[in-house]
């Protein structure tokens, strides 16, 4: 079987693993291995494992599909994915994203204009008005969700937030609580949440690394109190990759709060 290849080595194997990548928009190690050797054994005419399948393939099979995608405004990025224990090991997860300045936008092709704007109050009531002090878990249970549908969050601290929220509101209808239901469903899956065996939802790992620009800019400052409460994004360098955010989470600039994280981690102040 021809393989095409083009004068820079990319060849009908990365356009078909662009295509598997492209058709799930994110992907584990072990979920790529048998995509690979699927496709290994295609082009080879010889069955191939997927535990044959290296690390350091996928390594090259991501790279030549950032060079082939980097002129569309796309990268495939990578970020750990958050645990609900210590003791797990992160998995890591590598998403197609994209890369221009209005992190919305691809969003914004998939839903109305109302949905955006409870999307946005969602993403207001995760990072802002439950993100509390005393627990910063950065989630939102159905019923809080649904209780946003058609205005703002209550006792939401940052007044901007709030002012762009009522602003909003007098422009659209908002939602029903069915419809914000389904809209929480539809962005479980299509890769925007993540939803707990408890009922929580979270940013997927996609998402963390879509929208990060728009979470500092959003969430980085003080609340109407004087507490800051900071968006960090911490980057990490991969062997032949880009530097791509790894972690995402919110640390309150306080000293109880600081000694309480760092007890977790057993180190003394």
């Amino acid at each position: 079987m021809a393989n095409n290849a083009d004068e820079d080595g990319y060849n009908d194997s990365n356009r078909a693993f662009l295509q598997a990548f492209m058709a799930r928009a994110s992907m584990t190690f072990e979920e790529a291995k048998p995509i690979l050797a699927a496709i290994f054994s295609v082009n080879g005419g010889r069955s191939v494992d997927p535990d044959d399948v290296t690390e350091e393939t996928f390594a090259s099979y991501i790279d030549a599909a950032n060079h082939a995608i980097s002129p569309f405004d796309m990268e495939i990025r990578s970020t750990l994915r958050q645990t609900a224990h210590a003791d797990e090991t992160p998995e890591r997860v590598y998403a197609l994203v994209n890369t221009t300045d209005d992190a919305l936008t691809q969003l914004a092709t998939t839903y109305t204009a109302d949905e955006i704007a409870f999307i946005k109050r969602v993403l207001n009531a995760m990072f802002d008005t439950y993100n509390t002090r005393r627990l910063e878990a950065m989630v939102i249970t159905e019923m809080q969700a649904v209780q946003l549908a058609r205005g703002q969050p209550a006792g939401s601290r940052r007044q901007s937030g709030n002012q762009t929220q009522q602003s909003q509101g007098a422009a659209s209808q908002g939602l029903s609580m069915s419809q914000a239901e389904t809209t929480m469903k539809h962005l479980v899956e299509d890769g925007w949440l993540e939803k707990s065996r408890k009922g929580f939802y979270s940013l997927s790992p996609r998402s963390l690394m879509e929208l990060r620009g728009y979470l500092v800019e959003t969430y980085n400052g003080e609340d109407e109190n004087g507490r800051a409460s900071v968006v960090v994004i911490a980057i990490a360098a991969a062997d032949f990759m880009k530097l791509v955010p790894a972690v995402i989470f919110v640390l309150n600039r306080q000293k109880d709060a600081l000694s309480a994280a760092m007890r977790g981690l057993e180190i003394s102040l």
